[in-house]
């Protein structure tokens, strides 16, 4: 518990600062308002920001949930040695730096005109996404007995059908988790955003960094508690499908 402490002190020191009434970020805390959080809420940069990065992280999170979930229905079918050689493919981009990835997407994206602009930042964040999701729903698979998809498949049952029947629901808990996985990979982003994105695909990481350059105001504070409240929810609605999904495993027959 005290090495935790230690590791969220930073964290922990913004929250009083973002209520402060004053213009400085100083200790004691002279005053509490909730003047920087109406500004944050008001402001027009602030507001187009954060719409951007609901917008890139939803697009980003629907493809790599649809093409995620889609590899690992897959993989399932592929002998190992070439599922093992496929799925270290899929989850590369987990393992190379962040920064590398950035330049990649932008000499890339600048050859078919996809940089600066939304196509191109939601492209980017379902790659950097769409490990997650393989992962948590190739989880969910490896607990799912083959006889269901079988007995639905003898009884008439297009593939198509089977899967939205019988497959999809058992694995919805998986499927979701790699969804917020990847909605939170996208709205946590700076490095790969600066690199693809242009003025207007500014998101909330990166107008904060703007802010951090020009000037350090109080409502960077307000974003960056707002954000670590919102990523807390995320973490305990995984949480909770995550305990979803152990739960319908011990009881599946």
């Amino acid at each position: 518990m005290l090495v935790l402490l230690f590791m969220m002190a930073p964290i922990l020191v913004i929250l009083p600062l973002s209520f402060t009434g004053g213009v400085e970020l100083v200790y004691p805390v002279p005053s509490y308002s909730l003047r920087w959080y109406i500004d944050f809420l008001t402001r027009p940069e602030w507001l187009t920001s954060m719409r951007n990065s609901m917008i890139v992280g939803t697009g980003a999170a629907t493809l790599a949930t649809v093409l995620g979930t889609t590899a690992a229905l897959g993989l399932r079918r592929l002998p190992d040695w070439l599922r093992n050689m496929v799925t270290a493919l899929l989850v590369l981009p987990m393992a190379i730096p962040i920064v590398i990835a950035g330049v990649a997407f932008f000499f890339f994206y600048a050859r078919l005109n996809l940089a600066g602009t939304y196509v191109g930042l939601v492209l980017a964040h379902t790659t950097l996404g769409l490990p997650f999701v393989v992962v948590s729903v190739r989880a969910s698979l490896s607990a799912l007995s083959r006889d269901y998809a079988r007995a639905a498949e003898s009884l008439g049952a297009r593939p198509y059908r089977v899967f939205l029947r019988i497959t999809a629901p058992l694995i919805a808990p998986g499927i979701a988790t790699g969804a917020l996985f990847a909605f939170a990979t996208s709205l946590d982003d700076l490095v790969v955003a600066m690199f693809v994105g242009g003025p207007r695909q500014l998101t909330l990481p990166r107008q904060m960094f703007n802010g951090l350059r020009e000037n350090i105001s109080p409502t960077i504070l307000a974003a960056a508690t707002l954000l670590t409240v919102f990523s807390i929810l995320l973490m305990l609605a995984t949480n909770w499908l995550s305990s979803r999904t152990r739960h319908s495993d011990e009881t599946s027959p």
